[in-house]
């Protein structure tokens, strides 16, 4: 089993803040996305990220992780179990592991590390389910993607050696219960539902929220810009003279429920490289035509 440095995957330094996790998790997921990105290997870029960023976003994976990192390995090394073993999932629930998904399965290192664990994009490794003692129902965490949230449906998972086909109401809640009757160990099956982290989506409530990246010319002219949300692009129109941090919102966007949660879009306003002499120019041009003291404006 060779080590994978996380840390390495979203470039980030070990002292890296939650913040700071997300913000890379965000921008590389964008860039990977199979859906999206035309790179070369992006699939496989894409699922590394994922793994990495469910492995640091959780505090009790992340302290297990950093004490084998202590340890000196570097990307590519032999890990070797120690008394206590290479590290473990919670104790207190039974795994479950749903097909397909953006992310896949997780690699031997991750699922050797911590149980095998749920990929922070919305899919599952298609693998069998630990036993849990005998102690009546059993209990499991089932993450859920947004767009299943969203649009209700079905999820297939692998438990005890079973297939089954879970029922996933629209609108369903972070902490709620769906029951399979006689599908647990013992007695039935418990399936507490979270929502999977998502690659572009963050969730408050009911309300969504989504970044989106803006040329200055964009900010500063105005622009009408496709905005992806979970049922399927719309037109939003970017006033002029927008600032970075303004808060744009799309009404009934949200996640579903007895009053429909809304998407707020947050302007990010980014500054491209100048990578050629006709971009220079045009910076160089701005330059002048905003002068030395645009910052007292």
């Amino acid at each position: 089993m060779q080590f994978k440095d996380y840390y390495e995957t979203l470039g980030l330094e070990p002292s890296a803040g939650e913040a700071e996790i997300k913000t890379a998790y965000r921008r590389l997921a964008r860039k990977y996305h199979p859906d999206v990105s035309k790179e070369a290997g992006a699939e496989e870029k894409f699922k590394a990220v994922n793994e990495a960023y469910e492995a640091l976003r959780d505090p009790h994976k992340r302290t297990a992780y950093d004490q084998l990192r202590a340890r000196g390995y570097r990307p590519g090394d032999e890990v070797q179990p120690t008394a206590g073993g290479y590290g473990g999932g919670s104790p207190d629930f039974e795994e479950i592991f749903a097909g397909g998904g953006a992310g896949g399965g997780f690699s031997d290192f991750f699922e050797t590390l911590f149980g095998r664990g749920r990929s922070a994009a919305g899919g599952f490794g298609q693998q069998g389910a630990r036993s849990a003692p005998p102690r009546g129902d059993t209990r499991a965490k089932l993450a859920v993607s947004l767009e299943t949230v969203y649009e209700g449906g079905s999820i297939r998972i692998s438990v005890n050696n079973k297939t089954l086909d879970v029922r996933v109401p629209k609108g369903v809640r972070p902490g709620q219960l769906i029951r399979l009757a006689g599908q647990g160990a013992h007695g039935d099956l418990l399936l507490e539902i979270e929502y999977a982290a998502h690659p572009h989506f963050e969730v408050d409530g009911r309300n969504v929220i989504y970044m989106l990246p803006l040329a200055p010319w964009e900010a500063a002219l105005g622009a009408t810009i496709s905005v992806p949300t979970l049922g399927g692009p719309v037109e939003l129109k970017i006033p002029a003279n927008s600032e970075a941090g303004r808060k744009l919102r799309l009404r009934g966007r949200g996640l579903p429920g007895t009053a429909a949660g809304d998407q707020i879009v947050e302007l990010e306003v980014l500054a491209p490289r100048a990578e050629t002499p006709a971009q220079h120019d045009a910076y160089e041009a701005m330059r002048v035509a905003f002068g030395e003291d645009w910052r007292r404006v």
